[in-house]
């Protein structure tokens, strides 16, 4: 590693992935709760692909910052952190107004309505924690000046949640009421 790589940024990159590591914890629980009560898991496919992707993002930070010897330049260093920090606090919001609904992977339990408190009362932000995941993806890197990961991450993480969202608005219209004949719906 190069002496550009500061110790507080690799600091960071570990607290980023303590925090993840929090999530999947969170994530099992809630997986349990979910699938004791019905619910059903939807796009197993892409579901590596994103663990993937979210690795790559933290070990690219490291390595692009260091094995580059990218610099880190406080006037942008500061404000990317700051951005970080804001997405960490929109991803907890999201988590705690989902409560046990919340999860790394696409499941719905039939029954449950939608969840419209906390961010989600947003109608103009309808996926409010990807929007976390996307800040967090480019700020991170560019706080210790690591714009290729900040750029392959943000491209990447892009295509897959056009899948993503595909598939959890799919998962979720499945659930939705049936209404009754000669209803019309709105």
């Amino acid at each position: 590693m190069s002496e550009h790589l500061s110790s507080w940024y690799v600091l960071l990159v570990l607290l980023v992935a303590a925090e993840r590591l929090a999530e999947l914890v969170v994530a099992r629980r809630n997986t349990r709760w979910s699938l004791a009560r019905g619910g059903v898991v939807s796009g197993r496919g892409h579901y590596p692909w994103m663990v993937a992707l979210h690795t790559g993002l933290l070990a690219g930070c490291l390595l692009e910052a260091g094995l580059a010897g990218r610099p880190s330049v406080p006037a942008l260093g500061w404000p990317m952190l700051a951005l970080v920090i804001a997405a960490q606090g929109l991803r907890w919001w999201c988590i705690g107004a989902l409560g046990h609904r919340w999860n790394t992977q696409v499941i719905v339990v039939p029954g449950m309505p939608p969840v419209t408190r906390g961010p989600y009362r947003l109608l103009w932000l309808r996926h409010p924690n990807y929007v976390a995941v996307a800040v967090e993806g480019l700020a991170l890197p560019l706080v210790h000046g690591a714009w290729v990961t900040a750029l392959t991450f943000t491209v990447l993480n892009a295509a897959l949640m056009v899948v993503r969202i595909r598939c959890e608005e799919i998962a979720l219209a499945s659930l939705a009421p049936v209404p009754p004949p000669g209803r019309a719906t709105a």
